[in-house]
């Protein structure tokens, strides 16, 4: 039997016990034996595959094991937080709302916490509440059948997990961890980042992760089970990461319609479903992959999406930010044609469309390929009101001098009114606004944390 001892931040899940006797003949049992024992603890030092935590390390009367070393009766096991923790390296992750009325509540991911800004909408916004400090924070939601809120978080040394709160702004403490976003024991994989989270049809939610997968929660975000088709789908072994991972970044439910769903992977291309996840289609005719050789190119499937959109009154159409190319489909995924031509670059990472106009949409063009900041060092939004047969350059009011800013896949967003308000935050910590559809900016907020995703979570009663 050892004695085990937790750090401060992990001893509010084991009933703030500074040290605790547990049974157990190697370090990993003994491990195992306390999340039985104090089952919130589950998940935070040992994934679910059993394996410790990247960013944890043990230690044993002083020197530092392996989950598998053997313990002795009396030995002092130490948990420690290893300071190769951190947030995760990589790439960064709507409520309802419709009318003029009302203030703005805007859900600012960050690396370092989840900000809520709220304000008049075209004013100055402030900040509401701050909470996850020091943690990832991928990405958030307002769910818009029962009004609770959902948080993506990634804590550097214990991984990802889910936390739900009804009030956007109260303490870290008080938000509840969801149950079941991890991988049942036998795919033998473990979730190492949540990458966006999405209000699906008829009350459902979902979560994209890397590794590639998909989950779904149909009690308001509460519990999450994994989507074992798309898990299971056959081609998955031949599946290749992009630069951020093998991840399932993009999910575009079909309104009024549960059962059609389209899924964007990086970087295995869109894969889309009309049973209600049943089965699953491959979706990537007439995407060109040019990272790649061009004799390699023909009927390849390493197709690297960076973001996909639904046009909600015709949803046959989709719209892409790919790795190299702007893309629309008229077929729900299936084939897609590049509407890239006008633009200064073709390269980008997030995509906004109007929900209110299917020909309408707006991309942030990034210099490609490894710089991936604004081009010219000018901040540009492009506009297309034909679907894509041009574009229009809408950046007054956005810095145009010596501002060389990377704007992350889940950083721009919609927020769905009349007039269109469009929001995008950047790594250098600014959010940007506009309450006219585009035509004019003003800075929202400066010197945050680096921002990994912005959405609205739609008006806020006055």
């Amino acid at each position: 039997m050892a004695q085990v001892h937790l750090p401060f931040s992990l001893l509010p899940m084991v009933d703030d016990q500074e040290s605790l006797r547990v049974d157990g003949a190697t370090a990993r049992e003994v491990l195992a034996e306390l999340q039985e024992r104090y089952p919130r603890l589950a998940g935070w030092v040992l994934d679910e595959r059993g394996a410790l935590r990247q960013h944890v390390a043990l230690f044993r009367d002083g020197q530092k094991i392996e989950a598998d070393t053997p313990l002795g009766e009396g030995d002092s096991l130490h948990v420690v937080q290893a300071i190769s923790g951190g947030a995760p390296r990589g790439e960064g992750a709507s409520g309802a709302g419709a009318g003029d009325g009302g203030d703005v509540e805007l859900l600012v991911s960050t690396r370092k916490g989840l900000v809520v800004l709220r304000g008049p909408r075209g004013g100055e916004l402030e900040v509401a509440g701050r909470c996850f400090e020091g943690q990832a924070v991928e990405g958030a939601l307002r769910d818009p059948v029962s009004g609770a809120y959902l948080a993506a978080v990634t804590h550097g040394h214990y991984g990802p997990r889910v936390f739900r709160s009804d009030d956007v702004t109260a303490d870290s403490e008080a938000w509840e961890q969801t149950e079941g976003l991890a991988f049942p024991e036998d795919t033998g994989a473990a979730v190492e980042r949540i990458w966006v989270l999405q209000a699906g049809e008829a009350g459902t939610l979902w979560a994209g992760v890397a590794p590639a997968a998909l989950f779904r929660s149909d009690d308001g975000g509460k519990s999450w089970e994994l989507v074992r088709s798309l898990w299971d789908e056959p081609s998955r072994p031949s599946w290749e990461p992009g630069g951020g991972g093998l991840c399932l970044h993009s999910i575009c439910p079909w309104p009024g319609d549960p059962d059609r769903l389209a899924v964007a992977v990086s970087a295995a291309g869109v894969w889309l479903t009309e049973d209600g996840c049943r089965t699953w289609q491959w979706g990537g005719e007439g995407l060109v992959p040019r990272y790649l050789p061009e004799e390699a190119r023909a009927g390849a499937r390493m197709l690297c999406v960076h973001h996909m959109e639904r046009a909600p009154l015709e949803p046959e159409m989709i719209y892409m930010q790919f790795h190299g190319g702007v893309y629309r489909s008229d077929d729900a995924g299936r084939s897609w044609t590049d509407i890239a031509a006008g633009l200064p670059s073709d390269f980008g990472f997030p995509l906004a469309i109007d929900p209110r106009d299917p020909a309408r949409a707006f991309v942030l063009p990034l210099v490609a390929d490894v710089d991936r900041v604004t081009p010219e060092g000018r901040v540009q939004v492009w506009e297309t009101i034909d679907r894509g047969a041009t574009w229009r350059e809408r950046s007054n009011g956005l810095p145009s001098e010596a501002a060389y800013l990377t704007i992350l896949r889940q950083a721009f967003c919609g927020d769905g009114r009349e007039p269109l308000g469009l929001y995008f935050g950047a790594t250098s910590g600014e959010v940007f606004g506009s309450a006219d559809g585009g035509a004019s900016w003003r800075t929202l907020a400066r010197r945050l944390p680096p921002v990994l995703a912005v959405r609205s979570a739609g008006a806020v009663a006055p």
